[in-house]
């Protein structure tokens, strides 16, 4: 594999420190053709679909990318913004408020938000990153709770792109968060907030995405996180065991996930006489189609066709101060002991030194 043309090494470069934010992806754009691409680079992740490869791509590439490239357009054209897809909109801010919450905390700090899937793909950050000179990058995952078929995707796409590299910068990753304490306080007050404006219903659903149910008996540990998730933010929400419900969301295929899955169970409670309900999504930290569209729009349909009345969605962490502040604490973990600040400069530390013992030798 032929290595990628890069700027001369410079003896002496002060290291430069980047964090890169990475989510999901979304499609450029709410039409067929954007989806049909963007479906074929994220269906066709092994990581994603663990089926036989040759078998699964004869599925995608025969019958999938045929029909459901048209189905999802749609799907995406009624939660898409003047600014573009949610998920990228708001990917946008956080990263923007991060560098901007951390530079006031006095670190230097490049921060750039890429998509595992689509536009701005993860190579085309990290060589623009490069490029200008970056040595340090702290790759930071969007998922709180850890997956082979998220973080260690990304983690895949970063060493693919290292593969064409000579001179790899040093990197760190952020593999999960689940059990953070300030995201669980950031989602708490997320909760808390809408119950102020909005009332608290009878019961609380937490959707969180879902997987097949074989990545759990394979090893993975999101099931087990998602559980800790939920568990601490109940407690941080003072809710008894029977105030609220785990659930799994967008499942896919034919095979087994993990249950119990969303809309089924919000059909359940309405059948069982539950007249209200609020829903909040703590696995996502930006709204997107699965959010917006799969819970907001066809969960609350399902929920009320069903007999249930108040279905009150709980907007994901999206911007808000308290999820950017636990974002700088939790980088500012990670980027322990890598020269971010002024003071930390070595080139700025060494002509410090020479100014000190300048004036030294002047007394």
């Amino acid at each position: 594999m032929p290595f990628q043309t890069e700027p001369a090494f410079k003896h002496g470069q002060a290291p430069r420190t980047a964090i890169v934010l990475c989510n999901l992806g979304t499609p450029d754009e709410p039409t067929a053709p954007a989806l049909r691409r963007y479906l074929a680079e994220f269906l066709g992740d092994p990581r994603v679909v663990e089926i036989p490869r040759a078998l699964w791509l004869l599925i995608l590439h025969g019958i999938i990318l045929r029909v459901r490239p048209k189905k999802s357009a749609a799907k995406y054209a009624s939660i898409w913004t003047p600014e573009g897809s949610p998920l990228k909109v708001w990917t946008d801010k956080q990263a923007t408020l991060l560098r901007g919450y951390l530079g006031e905390r006095g670190h230097q700090v490049t921060v750039r938000y890429a998509m595992r899937y689509g536009n701005p793909s993860i190579p085309s950050v990290l060589d623009e990153l490069k490029a200008q000179g970056v040595t340090r990058i702290l790759v930071l995952s969007a998922y709180p709770q850890y997956s082979g078929t998220t973080t260690a995707s990304v983690i895949d796409a970063v060493s693919t792109w290292s593969q064409k590299i000579r001179h790899i910068p040093e990197l760190r990753f952020v593999n999960r968060y689940h059990d953070d304490l300030g995201y669980i306080d950031a989602l708490h007050r997320k909760v808390r907030a809408h119950w102020m404006h909005h009332g608290q219903g009878d019961h609380l659903v937490m959707s969180f995405h879902g997987v097949p149910e074989r990545t759990l008996h394979l090893g993975d540990p999101y099931h087990c996180e998602c559980l800790k998730t939920a568990r601490m933010l109940a407690e941080k929400l003072g809710l008894g065991k029977d105030d609220y419900t785990v659930t799994f969301q967008s499942r896919f295929g034919k095979a087994k996930w993990l249950e119990p899955y969303t809309e089924p169970t919000l059909v359940a409670l309405a059948q069982k006489g539950l007249k209200s309900v609020d829903v909040v999504c703590p696995g996502f930290t930006s709204d997107c189609l699965e959010t917006l569209e799969e819970i907001r729009m066809e969960a609350q349909e399902a929920f009320k066709h069903a007999g249930g009345q108040r279905f009150e969605y709980i907007d994901c962490l999206n911007d808000s101060p308290d999820w950017i502040r636990a974002l700088a604490d939790l980088s500012e973990k990670h980027l322990q002991g890598w020269p971010t600040k002024q003071a930390d400069d070595p080139m700025q530390l060494a002509a410090s030194r020479e100014r000190a013992l300048a004036r030294g030798a002047r007394d």
